[in-house]
C-alpha cells in the first residue's frame, strides 16, 4: 500500500523586517492571489488531496486556509512543520499521524524552505543532494510505501513551480 505526501511551500509573504517577528509575516495581495489561482489549478487538474496540514507560522496557514477553502478541507496545524524542525522528528509526527488516519490517501502539507525540499531528498534518496528547490506557492508529490521507513523509499511523481499553473 501507498501514501501520497504533496509538500506545498507558502505562498509569497512580505519581507523580513526588525519590526515583524519571522512567524507573523503575512501573504502579501500578490501571495494570496497567486496562491488561489495554484491551488484551483491543481483541483481542476484532478489533483486530490484528503486531508491538510500546515506549519503554525501566519503565511503557511494563510496558505492552507486557502488550499483548504478551494478543497473544502479543514486545516490542522503542526508545529513539526515550522522551520528548523529535523527529519527525524517531523517523520515521526507523521507516522503517528498516518496511524491515526489510515484512510488518508493523499495529505497536503503546507510549509517552509529548505525543510520540505531536504525532507523530499531524504525520502527520495536516504540524505540530502541540493537538488530539489521548492518555489514559493509551488508542489512536489511524492509516493510513499505505508509498511516500511519511507526513507530512500519514496517515487517522485509531480514537482511543480507556481508558473506553470499560472
Amino acid at each position: 500500500m501507498t501514501f501520497n505526501l504533496y509538500f506545498i511551500r507558502h505562498g509569497l509573504a512580505i519581507e523580513r523586517t526588525e519590526h515583524l517577528p519571522d512567524c507573523d509575516r503575512p501573504l502579501t495581495a500578490e501571495g494570496r492571489e497567486k496562491t488561489e489561482r495554484v491551488a484551483k489549478r491543481l483541483r481542476q487538474l484532478g489533483l486530490n488531496l484528503d486531508a491538510l496540514i500546515g506549519s503554525p507560522l501566519l503565511r503557511a496557514q494563510q496558505t492552507a486556509e486557502i488550499l483548504g477553502q478551494v478543497y473544502d478541507l479543514p486545516i490542522e496545524t503542526w508545529p513539526d512543520l515550522a522551520p528548523d524542525t529535523t527529519f527525524e522528528t517531523w517523520l515521526a509526527s507523521l507516522l503517528v499521524w498516518q496511524s491515526q488516519h489510515p484512510a488518508v490517501n493523499a495529505l497536503g502539507m503546507v510549509g517552509h524552505e529548505p525543510e520540505l525540499s531536504n525532507w523530499a531528498e531524504i525520502l527520495l534518496w536516504g540524505g540530502c543532494r541540493d537538488a530539489i528547490a521548492l518555489k514559493k506557492a509551488g508542489v512536489l508529490g511524492l509516493t510513499l510505501p505505508r509498511t516500511v521507513s519511507p526513507v530512500g523509499e519514496a517515487f517522485l511523481f509531480l514537482l511543480i513551480p507556481p508558473k506553470i499553473l499560472l
